[in-house]
C-alpha cells in the first residue's frame, strides 16, 4: 500500500467516523435459520393517487416502503442509525468535500443492465433539476457536481464540507435509479424485489428478485403492499389474518396485539412527532403572541400519558428528541401554562374569536390532541373548531393549506436532513412557511464546519431558535409501534421509522 493510499483511507475513516460510517460490514448478523419463501401482505398508514415509483418524489411512509423494496443505495442504516456500505463498497474523502465512491462490482438492475458510475451520476444530480420535482432538493444544493471517473469510480464535489454525506445518501430519496430510464410508470431498480404491480392509491405487489446482489436476500417470494388509514381497522386486519404486519398500532391498541397470543408489537423510540402548524401566511397565525399562546395550551404530561400510554418522550417545540446525540438539553422546557397563554391571546386582541384547526386519523392522534387543545383554549376564552377530514387525500389537501393544522413528521437520521427539510426556509416541507435568516446561517455553517463540538454547539442554537420563534408546536415524539405476525421473523427496530425504517422487506422471513 503507498502512503498516498494509506492517507486517503485514514482520512476516509476519521471523515467517516463523524458520520457514523462503518468501513466494513453492511449489516447486524441475521438471527439462525432463516427460511425461504412465503407471502405477506403489509398495510401502511397513508396512500393517494399521488403514490409513486421515484424514489426522489416519496412523500409518505408506504412510498419509502415501495422505494426500499425495489431500489438500492450507496449506502444504508443499521440499527444505529449508522451508515453502512451497500452498492458503494468504499466511500473515502481527505477534507469532506471531494468524495471518491467506489461501486460494487456485478450489481445488476432488474432488467438485467449492470450498474455504474453513470447511474450513479445521474441519480444524485437529478434532485438539482427542478423538473424532477424532488423533495430533497434543497439537501442537494450542497452537491456542487459528481462525474464518473470510471466504469465503477464516481467523484462528488460538495459546496463545503460535510462529514454526513454517507448518511444523507442512505436516505430513500437517494436510492439509486437507471439513467436510461425515461419513466417512472414502472420500476427499474437494484433492490431485493421487481415489481409485479402497482395501483397508486390501491397496492403495490413486488416478487424476490432472484438476482439481487446480497447472497441469499431477500427471504420472502412475494409482498403486497397497501394503506388502511384507520388504525382501528388496520389492527382488526392483522389480528383477523387478512395482512401480516402494519405500521402506526396506536399504543391503545398494544395490549390488544399482545393478548391476541400469535401477534406481537414492534416499539421504537424515535423523532417521530405530530405538530400543530401554524402557517406564516395568516396574519392571526404569524403573530408572535398568538403562537406563543397555543404552545402553553399543551399540556405535554398529559398527551404523553393518555394518548400514547407511556409510548411517548416529552418534547420541547423543537424537532430533536432528548436522545439525540445532537440535542440541546440547555433550552428551558415550555410547561404547560393556560394564564400565560390568556395574557398571549389577550396582547394578540383574540379573545373570544373562533379558529378552525384541522385534523386527521392521517397525522397520527391528531384528532386527540386537537380535543385536548379545544378544550384548554375554551378555558381561556379562544373558541377553536376542530375539523376532523378522512385520512385519504389529508397531505395533498389539508395539510399547510390552512392556517392551523397538524403535520406528522417522520425522524431523520442527522441533524442536517431534520433541520434542512423541515425548517430552513427554501424547504418545500418548512409546513409552517418560517423563513429565519439567523437559522438558515447557522445550518450553513454547521454543514461546513468539521469541528464536532462546534457542530453541536450550533445545533444547539438551532434548537432555540425554533423552540422560541418557530411556528409548529411539538408536544411528544412517539414510539414507533408497528404490529406483526409472530410467525414474522426478523423484524428489529431501526430508528429511522416503522417496519425497520422502512427496510424490513430485505431482512424479514415467514416461518409457518
Amino acid at each position: 500500500m503507498s502512503d498516498a493510499t494509506f492517507d486517503l483511507s485514514r482520512r476516509a475513516l476519521l471523515g467517516g467516523m463523524a458520520a457514523g460510517l462503518l468501513p466494513v460490514g453492511l449489516d447486524a448478523a441475521v438471527p439462525a435459520a432463516p427460511r425461504r419463501g412465503g407471502s405477506i401482505r403489509v398495510a401502511s398508514v397513508a396512500s393517494s393517487t399521488a403514490d409513486t415509483l421515484d424514489p426522489a418524489k416519496g412523500g409518505l411512509s408506504t412510498d419509502y416502503v415501495r422505494h426500499y423494496m425495489l431500489y438500492s443505495g450507496l449506502t444504508q442504516f443499521d440499527g444505529k442509525l449508522r451508515a453502512r456500505m451497500a452498492l458503494a463498497e468504499r466511500i473515502e474523502t481527505r477534507d469532506n468535500i471531494d468524495w471518491h465512491i467506489r461501486l460494487r462490482r456485478g450489481v445488476t438492475f432488474h432488467n438485467g443492465k449492470t450498474l455504474t458510475a453513470r447511474d450513479v451520476v445521474h441519480s444524485l444530480l437529478r434532485h438539482k433539476d427542478p423538473a424532477t420535482g424532488s423533495k430533497v432538493a434543497t439537501i442537494a444544493e450542497q452537491i456542487e457536481g459528481a462525474r464518473a471517473a470510471g466504469p465503477l469510480d464516481v467523484h462528488v464535489r460538495l459546496t463545503g464540507p460535510n462529514p454526513e454525506l454517507p448518511a444523507i445518501l442512505a436516505q430513500s430519496h437517494f436510492l439509486i435509479v437507471d439513467v436510461d430510464a425515461r419513466s417512472f410508470a414502472t420500476a427499474n431498480g437494484t433492490g431485493p424485489y421487481t415489481l409485479s404491480a402497482f395501483q397508486p392509491g390501491i397496492r403495490t405487489i413486488v416478487q424476490r428478485n432472484p438476482n439481487y446482489w446480497k447472497p441469499g436476500r431477500p427471504y420472502l417470494d412475494r409482498i403486497e403492499l397497501i394503506a388502511i388509514p384507520d388504525e382501528i381497522s388496520r389492527v382488526n386486519a392483522l389480528l383477523s389474518g387478512d395482512v401480516h404486519a402494519v405500521i402506526g398500532v396506536s399504543p391503545g391498541s398494544v395490549k390488544r396485539v399482545r393478548a391476541s397470543g400469535g401477534h406481537d408489537v414492534v416499539e421504537t423510540p424515535s423523532g417521530l412527532y405530530t405538530d400543530l402548524v401554524m402557517r406564516r401566511d395568516n396574519p392571526v397565525t404569524a403573530g408572535a403572541d398568538f403562537v406563543l399562546a397555543m404552545k402553553y395550551l399543551f399540556d405535554r404530561e398529559l398527551i404523553k400519558r393518555a394518548l400514547f400510554r407511556g409510548f411517548a418522550t416529552i418534547a420541547n417545540d423543537q424537532p430533536l428528541p432528548p436522545f439525540h446525540p445532537m440535542y440541546n438539553p440547555n433550552v428551558p422546557q415550555r410547561p404547560f401554562d393556560p394564564e400565560r397563554a390568556r395574557f398571549h391571546l389577550r396582547r394578540a386582541g383574540l379573545i373570544g374569536a373562533r379558529m378552525p384547526v384541522y385534523v386527521s386519523p392521517a397525522a397520527n392522534q391528531s384528532v386527540d390532541m386537537g380535543s385536548i387543545l379545544q378544550e384548554h383554549a375554551a378555558q381561556v376564552g379562544l373558541n377553536l373548531a376542530i375539523n376532523r377530514v378522512p385520512s385519504d387525500g389529508y397531505w395533498s389537501t389539508h395539510w399547510m393549506k390552512h392556517p392551523l393544522t397538524f403535520g406528522n413528521i417522520n425522524p431523520r437520521p442527522t441533524a442536517d436532513l431534520t433541520f434542512s427539510q423541515a425548517f430552513s426556509s427554501g424547504s418545500p416541507w418548512n409546513e409552517a412557511g418560517w423563513k429565519s435568516a439567523p437559522f438558515d446561517r447557522l445550518l450553513a455553517e454547521a454543514r461546513a464546519t468539521t469541528d464536532p463540538a462546534r457542530r453541536k454547539m450550533l445545533y444547539g442554537d438551532m434548537q432555540y431558535l425554533i423552540n422560541r420563534h418557530g411556528s409548529v408546536v411539538i408536544p411528544v415524539f412517539m414510539s414507533v409501534l408497528d404490529g406483526i405476525d409472530r410467525r414474522l421473523k426478523g423484524m428489529q427496530p431501526i430508528p429511522l421509522g416503522g417496519l425497520m425504517g422502512y427496510t424490513f422487506a430485505e431482512y424479514v422471513w415467514w416461518d409457518a
